[in-house]
């Protein structure tokens, strides 16, 4: 069967996703983008507070650009570092918008796999089109395609609290006082939940690094807060980041407002922590145990800030080849796996390390890293270019990846578990730097100080 005229599906109308599907209808290839949220972005929305390191400039596609230009849209300030609501509100939903009836909303893939065959069998699987499963509005559909760009990101999956990645014991049922995402204090909800309370924050990526310079401006404001800042690692090292070296300024000013506030006395710093356990108390406050049985004074709240990973489960009938300890795209392992890189930079790369098994199938975006750190939009935009290239048979475009991207400023030792001696230990002293480098929990973040 010719499989020329399907579309090719893309899932998740996120910046990357709907990068690719500009891409696609630059290439003559007609797309279709099903996204399970009810507008496009609708993860981006879910951190409309926070203000991305990134400028307009460098969260922009190209093809995405093109598109929109005879349309009413209006460039933004190319200098401008947008919130997550101006992103999605000024760029990803007129680019939604552009692309029509393109991109389905409510439509959930629930799974992907070539027609007829499942991944056991070999023969037609380089000739049979792909079918796509989906929960929508209307009931459960099955879609047909030429190819499957996998570009749902990592933001439904954050990673427990738990130090061994399972949640920690009673860290379900203390669900109503734990949240994963950078909590919105302009939200009076919010700040009443938080203000002149006890907060233990879980990380030590970009996204604990915004909870402590908001939670630490909450408490200057309101007496009575409390911050416990909880790392896996034995000290803090280079948590903070490259500072003035770093080649995003906004993403080195982070780590020096959050230095700042966590040498101010309104942080108290755990290092050497893994939780095993939250046990909550008569009174509603929680405590965190250590696998080595070191408990926490008890707390209000808890932010758990440890890290994103990819859902995999709607991919398990079609041919992966992924590395079994990032879960990310096997080829990219090497260049982004923490445990050997401490930079937190990563070499451009497109459709030949993207490429799988599965002819016609690709992971792109912040889900292609797995659970690895440092993704910018900028890397998502030129995987989509090179990706859409090889799928419209263009591989001498595809082969030619050119892209500089920022450097943070940070190098040193290696290992994401590097650490000194010391276990659980609390101290005030928050600028002690040694040799080791790179996130003590894997954090994902998409040029934003979250992550996301």
């Amino acid at each position: 069967m010719a499989t020329d005229a399907l579309p090719v599906v893309v899932v998740g109308a996120g910046p990357i996703g709907l990068a690719a599907a500009a891409h696609l209808l630059e290439r003559g290839i007609e797309p279709l983008v099903l996204e399970s949220g009810d507008h496009a972005g609708d993860a981006v929305t879910a951190w409309n507070h926070v203000r991305l390191f990134s400028r307009w400039s460098e969260l922009i596609d190209q093809a995405a650009a093109r598109l929109l230009g005879p349309t009413s849209w209006r460039q933004p300030d190319p200098n401008h570092h947008p919130t997550g609501e101006e992103w999605a509100g000024e760029y990803l939903a007129p680019l939604a918008a552009a692309l029509g009836d393109r991109v389905r909303f409510g439509h959930r893939v629930i799974g992907v796999a070539r027609r007829g065959r499942d991944r056991i069998v070999d023969a037609g699987r380089d000739t049979e089109p792909l079918t796509i499963h989906v929960h929508t509005p209307s009931g459960e559909v099955r879609f047909t395609a030429r190819g499957v760009i996998d570009a749902s990101g990592t933001w439904s999956t954050p990673n427990p609290l738990g130090g061994d990645g399972l949640p920690a014991t009673g860290e379900r049922a203390a669900a109503d006082h734990i949240t994963y995402r950078v909590p919105d204090l302009t939200d009076p909800q919010e700040l009443n939940r938080y203000a002149g309370r006890r907060i233990a924050v879980a990380g030590s990526g970009h996204s604990a690094l915004t909870a402590l310079v908001a939670l630490a401006g909450l408490a200057e404001d309101h007496p009575g807060t409390e911050i416990t800042w909880v790392l896996r690692r034995g000290d803090v090292g280079q948590v903070f980041g490259g500072g003035d070296a770093d080649q995003l300024p906004a993403r080195g000013a982070l780590g020096q407002r959050a230095k700042a506030a966590a040498t101010a006395g309104y942080v108290r710093t755990v290092t050497g922590f893994r939780t095993a356990a939250v046990e909550r108390q008569l009174d509603g406050r929680l405590i965190l145990e250590s696998f080595d049985g070191h408990r926490l004074e008890p707390v209000d709240e808890v932010v758990a800030l440890t890290g994103f990973r990819p859902d995999l489960s709607w991919l398990s009938e079609i041919r992966l080849d992924l590395d079994p300890v990032l879960q990310s795209t096997r080829a990219l392992a090497p260049l982004i796996d923490p445990n050997v890189h401490s930079c937190g930079t990563v070499y451009p790369h497109g459709a030949r390390e993207l490429a799988q098994p599965e002819p016609g199938v690709y992971v792109i975006g912040m889900k292609s890293y797995g659970r690895a750190p440092t993704f910018l939009a900028l890397t998502g935009y030129e995987q989509a270019r090179s990706v859409v290239a090889a799928l419209a048979g263009d591989h001498e475009s595809a082969a030619r990846v050119e892209l500089t991207l920022p450097d943070t400023g940070v190098c040193g030792g290696s290992g994401l578990f590097e650490e000194s001696a010391a276990s659980a230990c609390e101290t005030s002293d928050t600028s002690a730097e040694t040799g080791c480098c790179g996130p003590a929990d894997v954090e994902l973040t998409l040029s934003v100080p979250s992550r996301q």
